[in-house]
């Protein structure tokens, strides 16, 4: 059992209860298999039965009860979804300390064995499993039948070209079929899959990549985005000649240049065919890497977040399954980079026998409403975008409902940022008034989600419909007291099977614990302002440190220092990303010159080259800004939380303790831009 404050927040009967923007109809609710897994689980685990007539009330009660009965709960869902263990668990959960906790102890698996399982079904082996889109928007299937035997094949060759469960197998690639079955192969022979994307500089590759060492490369020779071709060889040249571990790379011609010397083709590695071409699955512990994600801290390196076989398995069946209500006859496009955690994510549409749809190209391109025309060509049925794209399509005046036909759309999801009020009526206005909208907000660093969709519940404005099942979310204040109604830390307090099982080369683990525990002794504190209402509902209002998060993609401040200070122009800077009231999101550069520059065009331009060669074009700052200095607390430390309080509006005295600034008078001048901002 949990403490007292474990459970969600129950919901009083509030005068002042807002009308939902949209309810599910009944026979809504009655088909969702959230509903049928709550009956299920009833009668086999005792968990409390729905509610008849008051669905709020009846998740209100399995959410209580999947955090107070947390390895009943998982039990449940592994049981539920038909979990195959090559050998049994011992117990559920054997320590349930944070970090640390120990899931399924005996239990062995295979992610990619699951993910490939609706291939065995004679029925369903010539259905759909990807559907692949490029900028020409023409849909091109891959078959179950297909991906399992490209799969079997390159797994194969992979055992021959000596990957081992645990070595690190690595892609260079956008968002294509080859990158599903790479990851799959990798999965399949117990090999830990890592991925960035192709607009992803070397400088930002080789940070990751040498972190793990990785021992095959797949890589393009370059993509194409906005209806232009980008030349990626001489960044795969370079990769191959600083990354000393590489026993092979393979060579997707994906602009139909040819291989580099020394490269292996994938048609070749591909090409088996009939029995020998039948995956063959190792089976490894429940905690045996699956992936490493990278997600960036405020110094240092990028985080290299290291999850589970099992925990992402199950985590992902659970969200995928009853929070997103995925399954056969379903198509499951998220506008996603393999550079983000939602392309591991959307892969996991697999888990449930969902056709995934892969979309490889310019969100915007030919037109704003690029997106929408996916999603009708496709006959998607789960959308997932970003909170950004939709206030860009508000802003440009798109109808999707209009002029495309999105009859099969059910839901429209969004993540990356908050999504504002006017996106929640915009998106009932402009695309359905019966649309599901699934506001959701999780993590790299879990590869889920905290709270978000479930389909039994109504949508309000502005708000995520609750606390997502077997996640005990909680709001709290700087003491660790919960709060309701008010803002606060976003903070778990029970393990997820998803939780990372450690940082790469983090050997005593301590940037793993100074990441997430360091605020509340065993607690997982996230990094968000959150709120969760009387009403059950949450509302996140940003980060509440100084990550940068754009588009969903976090990098560290510290890489944009170590990339501009290189500039003999600049003597220091200063990055801050500033969620906006209306879903944007500002992320101004402030420069200290060196003696004698001059801040013109062309050095603007310079900063923004190398920001977006380097490093990333997300992450190219919308204005650069001089200032007499940077401002630093006492020990030396830049002052980026204090500065990003500032320009959301705070008062310097709530913002920091000028007792700790080296120059007060230096933050004044950024109390100033705020106002002057608010006042245009």
């Amino acid at each position: 059992m949990t403490d007292e404050h474990s459970a969600a927040p129950t919901t009083p009967d509030l005068p002042d209860r807002p009308e939902p923007l949209w309810r599910p109809a009944p026979d809504r609710i009655d088909a969702a298999r959230l509903t049928r897994f709550q009956a299920w689980a009833a009668e086999r685990f005792g968990a409390p039965a729905a509610v008849p007539g008051d669905p709020a009330a009846g998740y209100a009660a399995l959410h209580r009860w999947s955090v107070a009965e947390l390895p009943v709960f998982w039990q449940a869902v592994a049981e539920w979804f038909d979990v195959d263990f090559a050998t049994p668990y011992e117990t559920v959960l054997a320590d349930r300390a944070m970090p640390g906790a120990r899931w399924f102890p005996g239990a062995t698996l295979n992610y990619a064995e699951h993910a490939l399982r609706a291939g065995k079904d004679p029925a369903r082996a010539g259905d759909a499993a990807l559907l692949y889109v490029d900028e020409s928007h023409r849909p091109v299937p891959v078959t179950w039948k297909e991906l399992r035997r490209r799969v079997g094949s390159l797994a194969a060759e992979l055992r021959r070209l000596g990957v081992r469960p645990g070595d690190r197998v690595s892609g260079y690639l956008p968002n294509i079929p080859e990158a599903v079955v790479a990851l799959l192969a990798t999965a399949a022979v117990g090999g830990v899959w890592t991925s960035c994307a192709p607009d992803f500089g070397a400088r930002s590759v080789l940070d990751r990549f040498r972190q793990v060492e990785p021992v095959v490369l797949f890589a393009v020779d370059g993509y194409r985005y906005g209806g232009k071709e980008h030349d990626r060889t001489g960044t795969v040249a370079e990769l191959r000649r600083e990354l000393p571990s590489l026993r092979a790379v393979v060579h997707i011609p994906l602009l139909g240049g040819p291989a580099p010397d020394g490269a292996l083709e994938w048609e070749d590695l591909t090409a088996a065919d009939g029995p020998s071409a039948e995956p063959v699955f190792e089976h490894v512990p429940f905690d045996h890497p699956l992936w490493v994600l990278y997600s960036s801290g405020t110094t240092g390196l990028p985080k290299a977040i290291v999850q589970s076989q099992g925990g992402i398995l199950l985590e992902h069946l659970k969200q995928l399954g009853l929070h997103c209500d995925l399954g056969p006859g379903d198509r499951f496009f998220w506008y996603t980079s393999t550079g983000w955690m939602m392309w591991n994510f959307l892969v996991s549409g697999l888990l449930t026998g969902t056709t995934v749809v892969l979309y490889d190209g310019s969100p915007g391109h030919p037109g704003t409403d690029a997106q929408w025309r996916v999603a009708e060509r496709t006959g998607t049925t789960l959308y997932g975008t970003s909170a950004a794209y939709v206030m860009a399509c508000r802003k440009a005046g798109v109808h999707p409902g209009r002029d495309l036909d999105l009859s099969r759309v059910r839901c429209v999801a969004t993540t990356g940022s908050p999504l504002p009020p006017d996106g929640f009526r915009w998106i009932h206005d402009e695309v359905a008034e019966d649309m599901w909208i699934a506001s959701v907000s999780g993590g790299t660093d879990v590869c889920s989600c905290f709270a978000g969709a479930v389909p039994t519940l109504p949508v309000y404005v502005g708000e995520l419909q609750a606390p997502c099942l077997g996640t005990d979310l909680q709001s709290w204040d700087p003491h660790g007291k919960p709060l309701v109604d008010e803002v606060g830390e976003l903070v778990v307090t029970n393990p997820m099977p998803s939780m990372p099982v450690s940082f790469w080369n983090d050997p005593d683990g301590s940037r793993y614990h100074d990441s997430y525990f360091d605020t509340y002794p065993g607690v997982w504190r996230h990094g968000d302002w959150t709120t969760l209402t009387s009403r059950g509902t949450v509302v996140i209002h940003g980060r509440s440190d100084s990550t940068l998060n754009r588009q969903g993609v976090r990098m560290g401040s510290a890489d944009i220092y170590e990339a501009v200070e290189r500039l003999p122009e600049i003597r220091e800077s200063l990055v801050i990303g500033v969620e906006q009231a209306d879903g944007g999101y500002w992320m101004p550069l402030f420069v200290q010159l060196a003696e004698g520059a001059v801040l013109d065009d062309g050095l603007r331009d310079r900063v923004r080259r190398t920001v977006r060669e380097h490093l990333s074009p997300r992450h190219v700052p919308d204005e650069i800004i001089e200032v007499r200095g940077i401002p630093h607390t006492l020990t030396g430390k830049r002052l980026e939380v204090p500065v990003k309080r500032l320009l959301q509006g705070a008062e310097l005295d709530r913002a920091v303790n000028p007792g700790s600034v080296d120059d007060v008078e230096l933050l004044r001048f950024y109390e100033r831009l705020a106002r002057e901002r608010r006042a245009t």
